[in-house]
């Protein structure tokens, strides 16, 4: 907890983020420093996935905020430009450190939030459509409500 405040507290008074931006980037940094958002560990925790693993890489790790950061292959390029910056000391006290010491690392760990976080919500997004397409064809009624019995090769 102590880490999510100095975060918040860096966000607010840090000035490198325009206005225009700034929601944004608050909200993906946040996401991705606190470990809410589009993670499998925490999409597992609210059940809205039935595994907490990582569909980005083929590892097979648990999908966590420092995985992400740290580890997952599908975030290889961003990572380099990211660490180029920053260092590649990917701890968050050390990410949390960095974005408030310089507006350049502000805005690299923005960058790499920026860049990841959108892909993996909309990697979830079409999970969830899949999902509901498969839910809506095994209960799809016929014309006097009962079942449809699913279509098989003879």
């Amino acid at each position: 907890m102590y880490v999510l405040s100095v975060l918040v507290r860096a966000l607010f008074e840090c000035e490198c983020c325009v206005y225009v931006r700034y929601k944004l980037c608050v909200c993906v940094c946040v996401y991705v420093l606190s470990g809410h958002g589009c993670f499998g560990r925490y999409l597992c925790q609210i059940r809205r996935e039935q595994t907490a693993g990582c569909h980005h890489c083929s590892a097979g790790a648990e999908d966590t905020a420092l995985h992400t950061l740290q580890e997952c292959s599908a975030w290889d390029e961003q990572r380099r430009a990211l660490g180029a910056i920053i260092g590649f000391d990917l701890s968050l006290p050390a990410v949390i450190a960095a974005m408030a010491g310089s507006s350049t690392s502000w805005d690299a760990v923005a960058s790499f939030c920026e860049a990841v976080m959108p892909a993996k919500e909309a990697a979830e997004r079409e999970r969830e459509r899949e999902s509901a397409l498969l839910s809506r064809r095994n209960n799809r009624r016929g014309r006097r409500g009962m079942a449809v019995p699913a279509l098989r090769p003879p």
